[in-house]
């Protein structure tokens, strides 16, 4: 459980500010760790960016308050589904959800200002659910390596035409710029270091 009056009496403590003024939450690798996203959450009301990185969280709940919420790191949890991203669905622009346990990615259509997605090493097994990233409109940084999905095109050396086939508004992949004057870009970039 998100201990909100323990934490918030050390922010007003440490900080001078009251949890549901800051900009930014970082909850990451608690200890105990937090198993649930209770309704304290949504007290958050400026939150931009919150980090629950590295607990035992199974499932995404109370972000009803977060109305400005842009950012928001779940990875290393115990998450299985999307569930519960609708309630900020208009505003999250960078969602951080590698290392969980999630299959399917039903739910995800409604993040309509996603531009970034960091969800390696989940389960994700089939096109089928990948195509629905193609259902992201500004949808253009991802990370999808360590799905079973991504390791079986990439065993095969397919899995960037492949991937791009279905989402082809992507400008980079798995950290791969994709766009052909990026890849110039960065080539100069690496030369340019090369020089003595």
């Amino acid at each position: 459980v998100v201990k909100s009056t323990t934490y918030s009496g050390s922010r007003e403590e440490k900080t001078g500010q009251r949890p549901s003024d800051a900009k930014e939450i970082k909850l990451y690798a608690q200890i105990p760790p937090i198993e649930k996203m209770d309704a304290s959450l949504s007290t958050l009301a400026n939150c931009e960016k919150l980090s629950l990185s590295t607990n035992c969280i199974e499932k995404i709940a109370n972000l009803n308050g977060l109305k400005n919420l842009r950012i928001l790191s779940l990875g290393r949890n115990n998450i299985k589904n999307l569930n519960g991203l609708e309630a900020v669905g208009d505003t999250l622009e960078e969602l951080w959800i590698s290392y969980n346990f999630i299959e399917k990615l039903k739910g995800i259509h409604v993040m309509k200002k996603l531009k970034i997605l960091y969800m390696s090493n989940n389960l994700v097994k089939d096109w089928a659910e990948f195509i629905k990233l193609a259902e992201l409109p500004y949808l253009e940084d991802l990370v999808f390596v360590g799905n079973p999905l991504e390791e079986k095109h990439a065993a095969e050396g397919n899995w960037i035409d492949e991937a791009t086939k279905r989402v082809p508004r992507l400008k980079k992949l798995d950290g791969h710029c994709l766009k052909k004057e990026e890849r110039e870009n960065e080539r100069e970039i690496s030369l340019t270091r090369l020089k003595p």
